[in-house]
């Protein structure tokens, strides 16, 4: 049985028109994103991911091609209509000082309360519920400046988890997090995307967990473009090893993991010992 998109990409190209005309950073994009899903965006810095999820969420406009959400194409949706849509989580810190996380995870339910926020019951059962599905119970009456790095990272997922939308985007959810950390938030995001048949799509720089737990990855490089595809797929076709070639790391089909290029390694230390 075929599997509906949520998200439908075709032909696009994103970037950003000045006075000296349109610098593209991806060209014809043809992919898809599914429920029920995790899909993880890979590439280096500079290859135009954060580029690539603003435009899928309507930050900024396409230079071409065609967006469809949900089966509507996504020129369409009002500034409303988004936020009851998709949900974006940001890698930058909020600068919400002298509030407490159950108030910051409330701000979740502004496409929903009206001009005045005031919460209704049926508000504050969602805020509770995302504040249960996070694990953040012990942090609800915290102030947001008390937080460490995963907590608050945490608190930003509730709160997009309250705002109770089908698709949630996030940039780099576990930068800057140690290890435990990030492995908490990742299997957070792919616990809720299966549980709940949310179509999650976030960015990140941690290889081997994406590998691990994602339902399906996009390849993003400025000369190679995107290729997208489960893990299994994009191993067979040799694209994974591809996209990470000489770059001081190898990719070992064997076990599905990446691994640090010992050669390279070497010829580093007898470039510096002949100096």
């Amino acid at each position: 049985m075929k599997q509906v998109e949520t998200i439908k990409v075709r032909n696009l190209t994103t970037g950003y028109r000045n006075s000296k005309g349109d610098k593209c950073v991806t060209r014809c994009l043809d992919a898809s994103l599914y429920p029920g899903e995790l899909t993880c965006l890979l590439g280096p810095n500079g290859a135009g991911k954060s580029t690539l999820l603003r435009t899928l969420a309507g930050f900024q406009k396409p230079l071409s091609g065609f967006v469809e959400i949900a089966g509507r194409p996504l020129a369409d949706y009002s500034g409303k209509d988004l936020a009851r849509t998709i949900s974006v989580v940001l890698t930058e810190k909020p600068l919400l000082d002298n509030m407490d996380v159950e108030t910051l995870v409330g701000l979740g339910r502004a496409p929903y309360t009206g001009f005045w926020g005031r919460l209704s019951v049926r508000d504050k059962d969602a805020v509770n519920n995302a504040i249960s599905l996070a694990g953040i119970e012990p942090l609800r009456y915290r102030m947001v400046q008390s937080l460490s790095d995963g907590e608050r990272q945490k608190v930003m997922i509730a709160k997009a988890f309250a705002q109770e939308t089908p698709v949630i985007f996030l940039d780099e959810p576990t930068a800057f997090l140690d290890y435990p950390s990030k492995v908490e938030i990742m299997l957070l995001l792919y616990s809720f995307a299966h549980k709940m048949e949310k179509t999650i799509f976030m960015s990140t720089h941690d290889l081997d967990m994406a590998m691990q737990l994602s339902d399906r990855i996009w390849l993003m490089d400025k000369k190679l473009g995107v290729k997208t595809g489960t893990h299994e797929e994009l191993i067979q076709s040799g694209d994974m090893e591809l996209y990470f070639d000489n770059r001081g790391i190898l990719f070992d089909k064997a076990d599905g993991l990446f691994k640090i290029d010992l050669k390279k390694k070497e010829e580093l230390r007898f470039k510096s010992d002949n100096i």
